[in-house]
């Protein structure tokens, strides 16, 4: 039992890092990929240092200008390669029902197109309609946190909220998205006005709006040339000089998941390194049970030999052995982060899953652990002498 129970802890440290590192890696590339791998970012801020760089050189980008409302419309009406495009900008703001009220939830102004590039559904009501976007009618879509915190499970369609002084009538109600990782690409604590309504009371001219610019582009058009394209219009359009850098930032979902890549490998290896000294007090013990096993049964061995047994079946007698010893402690490790799994799983937001990949990878450092453990041992046995074997008692 103790020989397992080192095995049982070193499986369950690396299994249990690594499967909570593949389940954060999971929810918050599904948060990232909401944002639509074929969308480009038009910020005055990019996502990541630039490619090659390790530090962010931020005051180069605060003297930028921001992306523009003519600057949408330039890119919308010239643009070949778009499918949509859209004007977005977002505050935190206090909301108020009533006595209850929301602090700090995020309001999106938008342009009609919003809808087509970020994909969500409405569980109740409708989302505004193009001739209210345009109009700038005072129309809300709320998130599904929003409606429960305002309304506390009533009915919110037709009512009216207030935000910063003003009534604005809600029309629809979307659908809840759940936790994510990043909660900036989540839509349940967000309500969503159209943009001529919003800069009645917002400046989206200065950087606390975050004023940013949506670019999908067409099907079988890939992001590059897409890129290409509206690095040009926009440098054009800011009539910036052949040897001046672009003033503007075009993030997309890549930026992130390359700097995902670099950040879950480093993870992965330094839970590698927290199990795997686990391990090897583990490896030790069964070595060292292997050895007191062989010792105990040197007069069947050479009972064995007497009777014809070969070497390699001594040898894989007692690496079976080994093998099956230390993939039953890595099972009871697998078991135990199973079974953590689903609690957290079950009592939280976060889901937490054990792969087959991560069951298949602990069994196989278990089966390793037993073979390398079990080898010394098995060699020695398999070593003996059958006579003098069979004349020894322990």
């Amino acid at each position: 039992m103790l020989s397992l129970l080192g095995i049982t802890i070193g499986i369950f440290a690396i299994i249990a890092v690594f499967t909570i590192v593949d389940s954060l890696e999971t929810n918050i590339r599904e948060s990232v990929n909401s944002l639509g791998s074929d969308v480009i970012y038009i910020e005055k801020w990019p996502w990541a240092p630039p490619e090659g760089e390790n530090e962010y050189p931020w005051w180069k980008y605060m003297n930028r200008p921001l992306a523009s409302l003519d600057e949408f419309e330039f890119i919308k009406e010239k643009s070949r390669y778009s499918r949509n495009v859209c004007f977005l900008s977002a505050v935190g703001r206090r909301i108020e029902y009533k006595n209850s009220n929301v602090e700090g939830a995020t309001v999106f102004g938008v342009t009609d197109g919003f809808q087509d590039i970020r994909s969500f559904e409405v569980e109740n009501g409708r989302y505004f309609s193009p001739i209210e976007s345009k109009a700038g009618r005072n129309v809300v879509v709320i998130g599904s946190k929003i409606s429960q915190d305002l309304f506390q499970g009533t009915n919110p369609v037709g009512k009216f909220i207030d935000l910063m002084g003003r009534k604005v009538q809600v029309i629809g109600v979307l659908e809840k998205e759940g936790k994510g990782t990043f909660d900036a690409f989540i839509l349940d604590e967000v309500v969503i006005l159209p943009l001529e309504y919003y800069r009645g009371f917002i400046d989206i001219r200065s950087d606390m709006a975050q004023p940013q610019i949506w670019v999908q582009a067409k099907p079988k058009v890939s992001v590059e040339e897409l890129t290409f394209e509206v690095t040009q219009m926009l440098r054009s359009y800011r009539r910036l000089q052949p040897s001046e850098e672009d003033n503007f930032a075009l993030n997309q979902t890549s930026i992130i998941n390359n700097q995902l890549d670099q950040l879950f490998a480093v993870l992965k290896i330094a839970g590698f390194f927290i199990g795997v000294f686990s391990i090897i007090v583990g490896g030790f013990g069964i070595a060292n049970i292997m050895f007191v096993s062989v010792k105990e049964r040197t007069h069947i061995i050479g009972i064995q030999k007497a009777l014809g047994a070969k070497k390699f079946f001594i040898l894989l007698q007692f690496l079976f052995e080994s093998i099956m010893l230390s993939v039953a402690g890595g099972i009871i490790g697998l078991l135990i982060v199973f079974i953590g799994a689903s609690i957290i799983s079950m009592t939280g937001d976060f889901t937490v899953t054990l792969t087959m990949d991560n069951i298949v990878l602990g069994i196989g450092i278990s089966s390793l652990i037993g073979l390398v453990s079990g080898i010394f041992p098995a060699w020695q046995g398999a070593r003996m002498d059958p006579v003098v074997a069979i004349n020894t008692s322990f």
